[in-house]
């Protein structure tokens, strides 16, 4: 029985990791993306420069849902 609680605490961690560490990129993306937009609205001839960066800040956002992965993947495991 204990051992049974005690995997069911593991699976409830692991997803309250995962649905909180996705909500932060999520946001985050979202608002880079329609940041971007907008500077591209109003300056038309700086698109490659804009584009290139927001890939960038999309990158370095994306990796906190991979470590909050790799934090639910440990939990899971060990």
């Amino acid at each position: 029985m204990a051992q049974a609680v005690v995997q069911a605490a593991k699976y409830i961690g692991a997803a309250l990791v995962m649905g909180l560490g996705a909500l932060g990129p999520a946001l985050g993306e979202g608002s880079i993306g329609s940041r971007a937009m907008e500077a591209m609205s109003r300056q038309p001839e700086m698109v490659g420069a804009i584009t290139t960066r927001m890939i960038l800040a999309d990158a370095i956002t994306e990796t906190t849902g991979l470590y909050a992965l790799l934090i639910a993947f440990m939990i899971l495991l060990f």
